[in-house]
């Protein structure tokens, strides 16, 4: 099994960031939603490491999460040209 297994493909932060605002934060929400149901998962099953890069992975999606909200302005960052999600944590 792969360090990445767990992760659910929507909250793979090597994923391309969308184009659109609106699709930024539907993909974030998504991932955040769908890790959430991976934790529950992972801690019904009893797999405390998975379980805690689960709530690693969670905690950088809610952070972009909040990022963007806090933002309200992603016209810059789409100006930049800028086409990938910020630097996941451990790599």
């Amino acid at each position: 099994m792969t360090r990445s297994a767990f992760v659910p493909a929507c909250a793979d932060p090597r994923r391309p960031l969308p184009a659109s605002a609106a699709a930024r934060m539907d993909t974030i929400q998504a991932a955040v939603a769908s890790l959430r149901d991976e934790c529950r998962r992972l801690e019904r099953l009893g797999f405390e490491l998975p379980l805690a890069r689960c709530h690693r992975q969670l905690r950088y999606w809610e952070f972009l999460d909040g990022l963007f909200a806090l933002t309200g302005n992603t016209a810059s960052h789409e100006s930049s040209g800028a086409t990938s999600w910020p630097t996941a944590p451990g790599q």
